[in-house]
């Protein structure tokens, strides 16, 4: 599991374009094909971005399932390396001022790792189910703890799959702090309604630290969009669907569980019901379930991860205001959001200002400096205040966010999903998307590897869910990890990306890898065309 080590991806709340991914890729990768690679870019800059291979922890995915994605992702911060030389011949010293922590997780090409295949081998066992059939009439059991997207889309597949399903969630009608950005494929792949999207952004506006803007979505066709989304109301459809396939859906709050001592002995959890008329609304009645696996997907501050030792990791904080503006302000914000970048706005991310159904959220986030975030939140009302002047704040929001996935996302048969394993991009600061998939990639795993619910399973077949999701996202966070340390470092560096915006073909790559979720380009001239600049 290549991010099952400390892997550092930072985190805040909505997508922006993932520029320049496949644009340095396409021109680096056939290069980096062997360690020795890493000669290509020259010298200081390459130390300063590329990886310690030596944190690489756990295994890699094997060549034949995801070899050229990992080239890709390795030609990325190889290609990123170089143009920070460059960057720093033409004076911009300031790139990259941060040298990369130890916890960075990078790979180089597929030979490089080829020592720990059968280590991954060993781990991934796709045709054996471990367990032993469970006794005639029963299903395996399983808890999810957390309703969001991926708690839900979780629960909905093993419902769906025959495994006898349990969703707790203590809030059902929570409205988490959350730009509320997902991706066009999202709808179809998880057959979402499209009435559960308030707006369908065709423009971005991205501005600059100098205030300079750049309108971009000029290669949109009309049938494409970024779909904006109230958490509160997505969240609601996709619990109730899981409970139209046959999910128990429980209004309660997680407390602890006792760990089974033998092999194939049940969880039990302990949790208060907030849905039994019997006990007092706000504290419910305390009850037990037990339970042969967890899932855990209640979010940065999971008490699934905090039970099964997970190990701790570094989060940003996420700051977030609803406001309703007059409404010839909100025409503007039609089908319209804006980025803003630059260190008075956040001093590692950027800020935005988001349409709503009948409102937009202003917000933005940081790592490196939380104290400091009322800061920037009066940074970001400040650079937008001639569109947002007359609000009225609705609602104040502030969420921790995960910065990079967690130490150990499986202990026995329990695991990780979503926020509570750490699964929020950097650059992009995506969470919703892939917490949706990675719910209903371990779903499926679980259900693949019980045969729908009649076998018990053990770790392995859980981290049967976590090879799959690293081998074919592991690349994108890698990628995203160096465009940060490349773009977000500095006002220089900042207005360089504004900048490169405005090439329609940077609009073209940005907007078909956020929508569909795959690293686009095939112009190896438009590449090396943008690579120079």
């Amino acid at each position: 599991q290549v991010l099952q080590g400390r892997v550092r991806v930072k985190a805040s709340l909505p997508p922006p374009p993932i520029i320049m991914a496949l644009t340095f890729a396409q021109l680096a990768a056939p290069v980096v094909r062997t360690p020795h690679a890493a000669s290509v870019g020259g010298d200081e800059g390459l130390h300063e971005v590329l990886p310690s291979i030596a944190a690489l922890r756990g295994n890699a995915p094997p060549a034949s399932s995801a070899s050229s994605s990992w080239q890709v992702a390795a030609g990325v911060v190889v290609a990123t390396a170089a143009t920070v030389r460059v960057v720093r011949r033409r004076g911009r010293n300031s790139v990259l001022a941060a040298r990369p922590s130890a916890a960075f997780v990078g790979v180089s090409a597929p030979e490089a790792v080829a020592p720990q295949v059968s280590e991954f081998l060993r781990g991934a066992r796709m045709a054996m189910c471990a367990g032993a059939p469970l006794p005639e009439g029963r299903k395996l059991r399983v808890a999810v703890i957390g309703g969001g997207p991926g708690g839900a889309c979780c629960a909905e597949t093993l419902a769906k799959g025959g495994i006898e399903t349990y969703l707790i969630e203590r809030k059902l009608d929570n409205c988490k702090p959350c730009g509320g950005a997902i991706p066009l494929c999202m709808l179809d792949e998880f057959d979402l309604p499209t009435d559960i999207v308030d707006r369908k952004v065709r423009k971005m506006t991205m501005i600059s630290p100098t205030n300079k803007e750049v309108q971009i979505g000029q290669t949109l066709k009309d049938d494409e969009f970024i779909g904006m989304v109230r958490r509160e109301v997505m969240d609601s459809y996709l619990r109730e669907r899981a409970a139209e396939s046959g999910c128990h859906l429980i209004n309660g709050l997680f407390m602890s569980m006792t760990s089974p001592e033998q092999k194939d002995e049940p969880y039990v959890l302990t949790y208060n019901d907030f849905g039994d008329d019997e006990g007092n609304a706000r504290k419910g009645v305390k009850k037990t379930l037990e339970v042969d696996v967890v899932i855990g997907a209640d979010g940065a501050n999971s008490r699934v991860a905090k039970e099964i030792k997970a190990g701790d990791y570094e989060y940003a904080i996420a700051f977030q205001e609803r406001m309703r503006i007059p409404e010839e302000k909100m025409d503007y914000y039609k089908e319209r959001a804006e980025m803003y970048v630059g260190e008075d706005v956040s001093p590692d991310f950027y800020a935005w200002v988001f349409p709503k159904c009948d409102h937009v959220a202003v917000g933005t986030g940081t790592v490196v400096d939380k104290k400091g975030i009322q800061m920037y939140q009066q940074g970001i009302r400040d650079r937008a205040k001639n569109r947002i002047q007359g609000g009225e704040i609705l609602r104040v929001e502030a969420h921790p966010i995960p910065e990079h996935p967690r130490p150990w996302r499986v202990r026995d048969r329990a695991t990780l999903i979503g926020d509570a394993a750490g699964y929020v991009t950097k650059c992009s600061g995506e969470g919703i998307y892939f917490a949706a998939k990675s719910g209903r990639m371990c779903a499926e795993s679980i259900v693949e590897r019980s045969e729908n619910g009649t076998r018990m399973i053990n770790d392995r077949d859980l981290f049967d869910y976590i090879n799959k999701f690293d081998a074919k996202y592991g690349p994108t966070y890698i990628v995203l990890d160096a465009l940060q340390r490349l773009f977000y470092t500095s006002d220089a560096a900042r207005e360089s990306f504004v900048d490169l915006c405005e090439e329609r073909y940077v609009q073209q790559v940005t907007f078909d890898s956020y929508l569909y979720k795959t690293v686009q380009g095939n112009n190896p001239v438009g590449d090396v065309a943008l690579l120079g600049k």
